[in-house]
């Protein structure tokens, strides 16, 4: 199976990104492979520009095209998605929406306590809204990632990992029964 997992962030220091390199690392094997994927270099969204879309976009929309299943990591700004990340969903649902029929699961993680719960939920209409069938009742919400996240992309809260670890696996079964 191949994922991509798509980062709400462009934050050197985001420890969304950085829980996107763990789970990529820790659930890439033999039959997985996860692609972490950067916004960073996406243009704003202007549909003058979708009939003649600059390489950036061109390949961004390729690799989620080319996976199974797409991951979102996102960080919670103002109670909601972060704008780059409504950014890159406007880039693919439009023209050829390579998200329709894309099942989808979200995680995210903050310094605060809530784990970003309203931009995971505004995220999952979104995709819902689009035609991703998205992953439900596998939250992964994690609240403090600051303390929980190291530099080296490594999560070092047990319960947590443990729940990422069935949360994957339930993942990958809803990517199989979608197939």
């Amino acid at each position: 199976m191949k994922y991509v997992a798509i980062v709400g962030s462009i934050s050197k220091d985001s420890i969304n990104m950085r829980l996107a390199q763990f789970v990529a690392k820790r659930y890439s094997n033999e039959n997985n492979e996860i692609e972490v994927l950067h916004l960073d270099k996406l243009p704003m969204y202007n549909r003058d520009d979708e009939q003649n879309m600059v390489p950036e976009v061109i390949g961004f929309k390729n690799a989620i095209k080319a996976a199974d299943g797409v991951i979102w990591v996102t960080p919670e700004y103002n109670q909601s998605i972060p704008g780059v990340l409504k950014n890159a969903i406007d880039w693919i649902s439009r023209v050829d929406n390579v998200i329709n029929n894309k099942p989808s699961m979200m995680m995210g993680t903050t310094p605060g306590f809530l784990g970003t719960v309203h931009a995971q939920l505004h995220l999952r209409d979104i995709l819902s809204a689009l035609g991703s069938p998205v992953l439900i009742g596998n939250d992964v919400l994690i609240g403090g990632g600051h303390k929980k996240l190291t530099l080296d992309n490594n999560l070092n809260d047990e319960s947590t990992v443990n729940w990422l670890d069935i949360v994957m696996n339930n993942f990958e079964n809803f990517v199989n029964n979608k197939k």
